[in-house]
């Protein structure tokens, strides 16, 4: 499978990438994703690089296909490597709820990968913590304080897409929170921002 990676074929661009992951979850291939998780974990930085895209294009189509890898991926956190540490982010916010179990005992390392991470590390974790909360109300009281937590003091630009993954995990049970500090903080935004967080607002939990 690696032979189909974009560095393999001298490209520069993600779409032999994007091809493969769609080959194998239309074939539901598992000795192939297996070749990719192998790949990411290898030496070279390109391969590496090229893996992590397909893993989670996997991911976004068929969790299912990745979720045994989940302690790779949080693995990838600590990585030296930027790239890959908001692609496993990006990989486990496809598989939380599926992995849930595990990823709530490594919860303080993607914990502190989310307070070191860039931007789109942020973004992502956003979505690990939602799928763990959404996953076990046990998991929930240790996670949904941090999520609450962020939402009150993120970025006036982040807090729509924030909020929007976040929105997975609300149910009747956590919606007072959520719906408080959302509200809370409308007047700082623009009228497109305001637009987004207002239909969360309205929606049924």
């Amino acid at each position: 499978m690696l032979e189909k990676l974009a560095c393999a074929l001298g490209r520069s661009d993600e779409q032999p990438n994007i091809e493969l992951a769609f080959e194998l979850c239309r074939s539901e291939n598992t000795i192939g994703v297996k070749e990719i998780v192998d790949g990411l974990m290898g030496s070279d930085m390109a391969v590496s690089n090229d893996c992590i895209k397909v893993l989670y294009e996997i991911g976004y189509r068929k969790p299912h296909l990745i979720a045994g890898y989940a302690g790779d991926f949080v693995s990838l956190l600590a990585s030296k490597n930027n790239r890959l540490v908001w692609g496993g982010m990006i990989a486990l916010g496809t598989i939380a709820e599926l992995s849930a179990d595990f990823l709530f005992e490594k919860f303080e390392a993607i914990k502190t990968a989310y307070e070191k991470g860039s931007v789109i590390t942020r973004d992502n974790s956003i979505s690990v913590f939602a799928g763990i909360c959404k996953a076990s109300r046990d998991y929930e009281k240790v996670v949904f304080p941090v999520i609450i937590e962020h939402l009150k003091t993120c970025r006036p630009k982040e807090l729509p897409q924030h909020a929007e993954r976040a929105a997975v995990c609300i149910s009747r049970n956590n919606k007072d929170a959520f719906l408080e500090v959302l509200s809370k903080r409308k007047g700082i935004l623009t009228a497109t921002q305001l637009k987004r967080v207002d239909k969360l607002i309205k929606k049924e939990y």
